[in-house]
């Protein structure tokens, strides 16, 4: 199993220049690598068998694998009350006419075709935000804290490149804005996307994820008896499948195959963590958006913050300048907190302190 996620555990890698913050690395970081290794797993035939097996007398069974597949299952919802092996084969699998001539309602599965490509497509939209912000940022972080980001480096170096971004400070100060704006735009399209993505993933179950993951939790902590479990309509683990066909006469030749899906195993166990995963980033990153409105609305509030940033600094330096700050000029500062030695860091806080003092600093 090591070698199937060998390649992607690079997702996990943490960047030498920081440009976001942990809430947005755990859409494009953490939720990516779980969308792209469930799409693996779930290609691994390997480890948990064909996709679908079929059991049918007359036909190659290899043909009514890959027909059962390529069309759909069915299963009828009305048959999942009985008693296994009593009333019905499985839970849902049954005569599809009842004992009083009626024909018991048809529920297609065909999603199961499309897990691997779905998850593969929401981790490209779960990576959509980190993408445009890196394009609006364009490198402007790491340009800035170059040489600066070690404590160990040239003091003559150490010195020309303080008084560079000093420099670039003072002469962009008051220029920032859209800067922190573009970041807090692609903060609300990682809210938006959670929330869209749990939409979309509803739709494809057929609209029963909401509910999924409460479903599963009243049935586990219930006596199963006779009762089956909810999940099997959603991820049915035996389906009926029609096949049809032409005798050597000419004759129309029915054939009613009894299907095993394996892989629904794991797609559930698969959708049952996305429910709960995807309502955590959604409750924590709406809790971020709080937080930045705060932020936006609140300068007491960005003074306090930058001062547990800047916690080498002296509080009297921290609320000098804090005082001058717009938005985007305490974003900026804050992100060149994160990336920054502690003490050069304080070094240029004092020394930008000094030159905003100066008459026509701005």
């Amino acid at each position: 199993m090591h070698d199937v996620f060998s390649d992607i555990r690079s997702i996990l890698k943490v960047d030498g220049i920081s440009i976001d913050n942990n809430i947005f690395r755990l859409h494009y970081k953490a939720t990516v690598f779980v969308l792209i290794a469930a799409s693996l797993l779930l290609t691994q035939t390997q480890y948990f068998g064909d996709p679908i097996d079929c059991i049918v007398e007359g036909v190659d069974q290899d043909v009514v694998d890959t027909y059962c597949w390529i069309h759909a299952t069915y299963t009828h919802p009305s048959l999942t009350s009985g008693e296994v092996g009593v009333d019905v084969a499985h839970s849902g699998v049954g005569p599809s006419v009842s004992a009083e001539g009626q024909k018991h309602e048809v529920k297609q599965h065909k999603y199961y075709q499309w897990v691997t490509f779905f998850v593969v497509l929401q981790a490209i939209f779960f990576y959509v935000p980190r993408c445009l912000w890196k394009m609006a940022e364009g490198g402007k972080m790491k340009m800035l804290v170059t040489d600066l980001d070690s404590p160990i480096v040239d003091e003559e170096a150490k010195t020309q490149r303080k008084n560079l971004l000093v420099s670039f400070i003072t002469l962009n100060f008051h220029r920032n804005n859209f800067y922190a704006v573009k970041y807090f735009v692609c903060e609300v399209l990682n809210f938006v996307n959670v929330v869209g993505q749990i939409y979309f993933t509803n739709r494809f179950l057929g609209y029963e994820f909401t509910t999924y993951g409460t479903d599963v939790v009243k049935f586990n902590q219930q006596e199963l008896g006779s009762r089956h479990d909810p999940m099997d309509m959603i991820f049915p683990k035996v389906a009926k499948c029609d096949f049809h066909k032409f005798g050597s006469s000419g004759s129309k030749e029915n054939h009613d195959a009894l299907c095993v899906l394996p892989l629904n195993i794991l797609s559930e166990k698969i959708f049952i963590f996305l429910w709960f995963w995807y309502i955590l980033v959604a409750v924590l990153t709406g809790l971020a958006l709080v937080y930045r409105i705060v932020i936006l609305v609140a300068p007491p509030v960005r003074k306090i913050m930058l001062r547990v940033r800047s916690s080498l600094t002296p509080s009297s330096t921290v609320d000098a300048l804090s005082a001058k700050c717009q938005i985007g000029d305490w974003f900026l500062l804050y992100q060149l907190a994160k990336n920054m030695d502690p003490i050069i860091y304080r070094e240029f806080l004092e020394e930008l302190n000094h030159k905003m003092k100066k008459p026509n600093a701005l």
